[in-house]
């Protein structure tokens, strides 16, 4: 993996922060990375949600669509990115919105489940938030973990921001920065977003490419990958500029965004 260079800037300039979600998918396509093997399975082709899901999501075009945005905006080149094999969509019922799960054979052949009773009673757009789901959870294929060791809110916050750059975040989502950065989901998805643009593309791609056969090292991670600042104070910073953006909305005249409820949790 190439070093990832460390730079120190005194100053940062305001940053320009997201205020609504994208609405509409943006396929990366910088790069044609080989997709792994594409599989799905119906626990129950009778359910409701079988018939939406297979009315909404045109199979391999969509996931295939997908997986080139994970890995487009996770990595740079083919060799950098962990051996999964094949990816299987598997639709049943159950708790919860989805998981990923690798195999006990070969933890390179992975599982993505996703609760058709969910997909049943989900809000419009349908085809919007099934396909928000299966990018999340592919992220989870893809990405590294530092040998496990990688707290689950920077797990989640990576699958979140990488669905917010495909222009498939859910239409609740606020950004807002109460409690610590690793909170999780779109919660740190949107701090990485700020991160991504304070310090320039692929400040993400770094991140998770640091996370890559070593165990996590909070200080250096983002010493090395956002110009030797300490995360809190980035956290900080982030909240500072969302409530210098409140405000200007209120002396314009516009009414507060409201403060958000955790999201569906995928």
């Amino acid at each position: 993996m190439p070093v990832v260079p460390t730079y120190f800037q005194k100053e940062m300039p305001a940053v320009s922060l997201l205020s609504e979600a994208p609405t509409a998918t943006l396929p990366i396509r910088k790069h044609k990375f080989p997709s792994p093997t594409l599989r799905l399975f119906l626990h129950d082709i009778a359910h409701e949600g079988s018939s939406i899901f297979l009315s909404n999501i045109k199979g391999n075009e969509d996931v295939e669509a997908q997986v080139q945005n994970v890995l487009n905006l996770l990595y740079s080149s083919e060799c950098e990115r962990p051996g999964t094999r094949s990816v299987t969509i598997v639709l049943r019922s159950m708790n919860g919105v989805a998981y990923t799960t690798g195999i006990d054979l070969d933890h390179d052949h992975k599982e993505l489940h996703i609760n058709l009773d969910y997909i049943a009673k989900t809000g419009s757009p349908k085809r919007h938030e099934v396909l928000g789901v299966i990018c999340h959870e592919l992220v989870h294929c893809f990405q590294w973990a530092a040998n496990g060791t990688c707290p689950g809110g920077l797990i989640e916050g990576i699958a979140d921001w990488v669905r917010l750059r495909a222009g498939l975040a859910a239409k609740h989502w606020k950004q807002e920065a109460e409690g610590k950065w690793d909170g999780g989901y779109q919660h740190t998805g949107y701090f990485l977003e700020y991160l991504e643009q304070r310090f320039g593309e692929g400040t993400v791609r770094r991140i998770n490419g640091c996370l890559r056969g070593k165990d996590y090292d909070e200080k250096r991670l983002f010493g090395d990958c956002c110009g030797g600042h300490k995360v809190e104070d980035l956290w900080k910073e982030y909240g500072e500029e969302l409530k210098e953006k409140e405000r200007t909305k209120a002396d314009d005249g516009e009414a507060p965004e409201p403060i958000p409820t955790h999201a569906a949790q995928p």
